[in-house]
């Protein structure tokens, strides 16, 4: 059997205020195509299909349309699982629709184990593939909170409440196994996060659990799993160096930390119980990069990217000891003309100055806009004549934006 392993797909995130449909309907659009041309009997979905609880119409669209596409493949059987992302009672509604797909949606943890367990058939009707559709297990599934507890009885709490409940479905499902062929494959999927797992800056990864930092082992899962399908971490990545624990990944970078990461699914095939993973590259459909440096440093690469006739979405990361106060001006001037866009400009240099007046133990939650403003004017050695003029033109300004905001309203 051929099983592709893929999970964080994340449908209807923007980043930074720019929607970013066109890149999910490319993936599903590969994805589909990848599973026509590898002839991929099962597919699993380890949660973060939505990027929220509450999906666009345009965001439904696109994976329903997909399913359907999937449906009229090779591929037999397709499992989703919710994620922390999703909302359970949101993907659970069309499960008997889908079901006439044979796809199965587990979109929270069931009153009856069994019904985590399925057991798929070839059309002959003969079993060939187990998957333990575990979803992610949220804090009210697995733990009963008492009064007086700590954070480490609670942290206690919920990685034995995680590890009960893998014992419990994988005993049923290693069972099922027992009683029909010792050989056919058992797979079991997991939306959480493993000791040792990586995350990158602006990934979007959220705390699973209010309060809590809590990593589980591998240990945690029983041995009988022939592979781990796992979502969560966005990095692809083996799970205690594992060939058979892995996140797949999600298909797009979630943010500019991501830019040069390597995105994949996992190909996983099975003959008998024997398996092999290997990694199917996912294209980019939209460049992002992060440029830092002097002004000197940016405005070349921008030049670069230009003459390349990139399209590309950049964050902009100034860091020199020489304040530029009209950055936002040049960079428009230096991207007037291509197809480069800049989504995001940060001015590292002017942050960290204004931060290193803070000498009396404040920090920038606690000065006003004055405070900051007359610290910037510290900053720029501004003559003390031209202060009180700056300072109305300042405040001004301000005026002008509160104004701005009370119509909006």
């Amino acid at each position: 059997m051929k099983i592709l392993h893929t999970s964080d797909w994340h449908i209807g995130r923007t980043l930074y205020g720019r929607k970013r449909y066109d890149e999910f309907e490319a993936f599903l659009s590969w994805l589909a195509e990848i599973i026509r041309q590898e002839q991929v009997d099962a597919l699993l979905v380890s949660g973060d299909v939505f990027d929220t609880s509450t999906p666009s119409n345009h965001a439904q669209e696109l994976y329903y349309r997909f399913l359907c596409r999937v449906a009229a493949s090779s591929c037999r059987h397709v499992v989703v699982i919710a994620g922390n992302h999703d909302s359970p009672s949101f993907l659970n509604a069309p499960r008997e629709l889908l079901r006439a797909l044979n796809v199965h949606v587990i979109g929270s943890v069931t009153e009856n184990y069994e019904d985590e367990v399925f057991l798929l058939k070839n059309p002959e009707g003969t079993p060939e593939l187990i998957v333990c559709a575990v979803p992610y297990l949220r804090d009210r599934d697995i733990r009963v909170a008492e009064a007086g507890e700590n954070i480490d009885d609670k942290e206690r709490k919920l990685i034995e409440g995680i590890r009960t409940h893998y014992l419990k479905v994988c005993g049923i499902a290693e069972q099922k196994r027992k009683e029909l062929d010792a050989r056919i494959p058992f797979i079991a999927t997991g939306h959480l996060f493993t000791a040792g797992g990586q995350t990158v800056d602006g990934d979007g990864v959220r705390e699973l659990y209010a309060g809590s930092l809590i990593h589980v082992s591998a240990g945690i899962f029983p041995d009988c799993i022939d592979y781990l399908a796992l979502g969560h971490l966005h990095a692809p990545q083996k799970v205690n160096n594992s060939d058979v624990m892995r996140y797949s990944g999600a298909p797009l970078p979630m943010g500019f930390g991501e830019a040069k990461q390597d995105k994949s699914v996992c190909l996983v095939e099975f003959t008998g119980k024997e398996t092999s993973v290997s990694l199917i590259k996912i294209p980019v459909f939209q460049s992002l990069e992060r440029i830092r440096g002097t002004w000197e440093e940016i405005s070349a690469r921008i030049l670069v990217l230009s003459y390349t006739q990139s399209k590309v979405w950049l964050e902009v990361v100034y860091e020199d000891e020489k304040v530029i106060g009209d950055l936002r001006e040049r960079l428009e001037i230096a991207v007037s003309g291509t197809e480069i866009e800049i989504l995001r400009i940060k001015n590292n240099r002017i942050i960290e100055r204004v931060l290193n007046q803070i000498n009396d133990n404040k920090t920038l939650d606690d000065l006003n806009v004055n405070d900051v403003f007359d610290r910037c004017l510290a900053l720029h050695d501004v003559p003390e004549e031209q202060k009180p003029e700056l300072l109305r033109a300042y405040q001004e300004a301000i005026t002008s934006l509160y104004e701005d905001d009370s119509r909006a309203e």
